[in-house]
């Protein structure tokens, strides 16, 4: 099979996205298949054997790290090269566009996938009044797909709700062997907790920006004593985040990968996340495969991924005390919180990419069966 994937990201940025999309481009490649990227541009020609076909594009003013790359003749050209049995849309937005264009004009089955919940980040920009027109954009490119996957059940009932069709759940994956308990290293705690070693060990990993609500954190940082915080990740909010933890004992990590990432998620006490906008939380995922108790907000996709109690602690994030009151339960029993530990690693376990990927690639067969008519998948 061969599948051209259109994005509006790639490497070398570092996200959630990008860590699924170079996970399923790896394993599809491995299973035989054959993968064209098209995305904004970044230096990279090509990825696991897949040819990788970027765009040059410009900075996003609201997120100067994400690139936007505009369609433009050149990927139709490139997609007919390659000769596509399908095509893959991820978060179709702007460049996505030319995915959906191409399979129109080219007759090919198009599948598309949602990751990023962009109406709910627009109250974090002050562009709240545009929600409606958004979902109105959305629909439109959506409902042109054989086939809409979501990471979460959360975002397929948002999805439904605003008359997104064919809709299907794409499982999640983490990499269990990279993310392990037993990569617990006492000079990455030493690092992390800038030489307090045994205080308490805060961590959030992910996008330093408006709608990760890491300004939460401050207080729950506040109420244990001794305790230290780890902010791992950069982007568009780090500057007024200094601004705002400059007089509480926050270590600003700068961005992770690998191996530092892994040994980052297993010296943690415990990984606070206070988004409310996450279509699934992949983060999550890993600090669980590395045995970190999370404390999380009761939003989106993520209890989809912890059970309350479980493997992990839920907060309602319009309880202004509740992540506080949810680490300080965690830290005070021990006992409970190693089953949580052992219980948040079973969990992950679950999930391989390699599954994820077969996943995928049965979605896949069965649209192109059933071209030119949609999926009818039940979520």
């Amino acid at each position: 099979m061969r599948v051209a994937l259109v994005t509006e990201t790639f490497l070398p940025k570092v996200d959630g996205i990008v860590t699924r999309l170079c996970q399923t481009v790896r394993h599809l490649q491995e299973l035989g298949d054959q993968v064209l990227v098209i995305s904004p541009a970044g230096g990279i020609k090509e990825y696991c054997g897949a040819q990788v076909h970027g765009v040059t594009g410009f900075p996003l003013p609201l997120y100067p790290e994400l690139k936007l790359a505009l369609p433009r003749p050149s990927i139709q050209t490139a997609i007919e090269a390659f000769q596509p049995d399908l095509i893959h849309v991820v978060n179709p937005a702007v460049l996505g566009l030319s995915g959906v264009w191409a399979a129109k004009t080219l007759n090919l089955p198009l599948v598309a996938s949602y990751h990023t919940h962009l109406p709910q980040y627009l109250q974090y920009y002050g562009l709240s009044s545009l929600e409606g027109v958004l979902w109105q954009l959305l629909r439109l490119v959506h409902n042109q797909a054989q086939l809409n996957l979501c990471t979460s059940t959360a975002m397929i009932a948002a999805l439904d709700r605003h008359h997104i069709d064919h809709l299907a759940l794409w499982q999640r994956g983490v990499d269990v062997e990279l993310f392990h308990p037993s990569k617990a290293d006492p000079a990455m705690r030493e690092h992390l907790s800038q030489g307090h070693l045994d205080s308490p060990l805060l961590l959030y990993v992910g996008r330093l920006s408006a709608e990760k609500e890491i300004e939460q954190i401050k207080p729950v940082l506040a109420a244990i004593p001794n305790a230290r915080l780890a902010l791992v990740g950069g982007g568009p909010h780090e500057a007024e985040l200094r601004k705002y933890f400059a007089d509480s004992p926050t270590f600003f990590a700068g961005y992770l990968t690998g191996e530092p990432l892994a040994q980052a998620f297993a010296v943690a006490d415990a990984f606070v996340f206070p988004s409310r906008t996450e279509t699934l939380g992949l983060v999550l995922l890993e600090a669980m495969a590395a045995g970190c108790p999370v404390v999380a907000a009761r939003s989106g996709g993520i209890p989809d991924i912890v059970q309350d109690g479980v493997n992990g602690y839920l907060f309602e994030p319009t309880d202004p005390a509740g992540a506080m009151t949810a680490t300080q339960k965690l830290l005070a029993q021990p006992s409970e919180k190693e089953a949580l530990r052992q219980n948040a690693r079973y969990e992950a376990e679950r999930w391989s990419w390699q599954a994820a990927t077969q996943q995928l690639q049965s979605y896949y067969q069965a649209v192109l069966r059933a071209y030119p008519a949609p999926v009818p998948i039940a979520s």
